[in-house]
């Protein structure tokens, strides 16, 4: 299945890193992170990956290139200035004609060692159009924002936490062109408010995970994932 990364932001959090580089090559262990990034998806047996970019993006393009190094067919979408958030980006792609019917989303900050292959197969056997990739969470690694019982996700709401939410979305999404299309052109939308939209109509999926995450979105994920790379 095909991955769209969504790597145009500015990675406000990241600075000062982030004032000459994007987040995408924030040095980890030695290397740009959307190296170690893509190389993990390569090794899941993915092929094709889009690139969501904005924010220095030709520095991300000069790096990656057409990924042919790593075993990828990379391709660019690339917003410029005007960022539109993670669900206008996605717009932006299906606009530019490079979606696939159905395809897996994460972040450009997240290094998730996940069996993409079950969450595909989970994807085609759940009858909808959205799913959600969730974990065990209790507030370890960030506030909870998912319901998520007997194997069905009940609710996802980052925005009006809930005690009841004990576990967190992981970072990865399956989404299909229909479900972009609901996003408006050219105007800010956040694939937050997306994915609580589905799981208010019961149109997100859920797939539990054990693994914990890894993401460089923050000085504390940075050294952790640094750590977890340098101890295989």
């Amino acid at each position: 299945m095909q991955v769209v990364i969504l790597a145009g932001g500015r990675g406000t959090r990241m600075r000062p890193f982030t004032d000459a580089i994007p987040k995408a090559l924030v040095p980890v262990a030695g290397r740009p992170f959307a190296h170690h990034q893509l190389e993990l998806l390569a090794g899941q047996g993915v092929s094709e990956v889009v690139l969501s970019i904005g924010y220095r993006g030709d520095m991300v393009r000069a790096a990656i290139g057409d990924g042919r190094a790593v075993g990828l067919d990379v391709r660019y979408v690339d917003e410029g200035d005007d960022l539109r958030g993670t669900a206008g980006a996605l717009r932006l792609c299906l606009d530019a004609g490079v979606l696939q019917e159905a395809f897996m989303v994460l972040y450009g900050d997240s290094y998730l060692p996940i069996d993409l292959p079950a969450v595909g197969e989970a994807f085609r056997s759940g009858g909808r159009p959205a799913l959600m990739t969730v974990l065990r969470n209790d507030d370890r690694w960030d506030r909870s924002n998912v319901m998520y019982e007997n194997g069905r996700l009940l609710l996802y709401d980052k925005r009006h936490l809930d005690a009841r939410m004990r576990h967190i979305d992981y970072g990865l999404g399956v989404l299909t062109r229909p479900v972009i299309e609901r996003v408006p052109t050219g105007l800010p939308a956040d694939l937050a408010d997306l994915y609580h939209a589905l799981s208010v109509t019961n149109e997100l999926a859920g797939y539990e995970v054990t693994q914990r995450f890894y993401e460089i979105g923050s000085p504390e994920g940075l050294r952790d994932l640094e750590a977890f790379l340098l101890a295989r």
